[in-house]
């Protein structure tokens, strides 16, 4: 299965199709589709738990020790919370956020879903997520996931990336572009 997709490989998705397929035979995808959420979005917000996964400097001990008491606090159990403790002890914790983006492609595709992803200079309501995911399943003809990042530098506008095709509407885009015509012009 992780050779039919290329953001599905190497390390990660070895990872992420073992514990997709674990999931699958418990009949646990979504559950552990929203353990495997709240961890990274944890991650994305705490710079200490960034440099706990990917910093070399920590032992598996202490890692160990650091990620049983970050997923009691997020209350993050089961498949899950042993999956996540398994890439501790083998020294893989550094790949975990490129073995969630995996775990959800495959996700995606078993729920005949596609996945995209969306820069924004700031947090989007709710309905303008329901619209954007309405525009993009028009485009598409499938029910689409959005993994969204805040980046304020964009300034404003978004960028989406779903699959191979990209659409860049960020304002700093379209600043870049004025000023290099501006340059050529000159």
């Amino acid at each position: 299965m992780a050779a039919e997709d290329p953001s599905v490989s190497g390390v990660s998705g070895r990872y992420a199709t073992a514990l997709f397929e674990l999931a699958r035979d418990e009949r646990s995808i979504d559950a552990v589709k929203a353990d495997l959420d709240r961890f990274a979005a944890m991650l994305n917000g705490s710079e200490d738990l960034k440099r706990l996964v990917r910093s070399p400097v920590f032992s598996a001990d202490v890692q160990s020790k650091a990620l049983a008491a970050v997923l009691d606090q997020a209350g993050i159990s089961g498949i899950s919370a042993n999956f996540l403790k398994v890439l501790t002890a083998n020294r893989r914790l550094f790949a975990v956020a490129d073995v969630i983006r995996a775990f959800r492609a495959l996700v995606a595709r078993f729920k005949g879903e596609a996945t995209a992803e969306v820069t924004v200079a700031e947090t989007l309501s709710e309905k303008n997520l329901d619209a954007l995911k309405t525009a993009l399943k028009s485009v598409t003809g499938k029910e689409v996931a959005l993994n969204v990042n805040v980046d304020p530098s964009i300034i404003g506008g978004l960028v989406v990336k779903l699959g191979s095709r990209m659409v860049d509407s960020s304002l700093r885009t379209k600043l870049n572009s004025i000023k290099n015509a501006m340059k050529e012009a000159g």
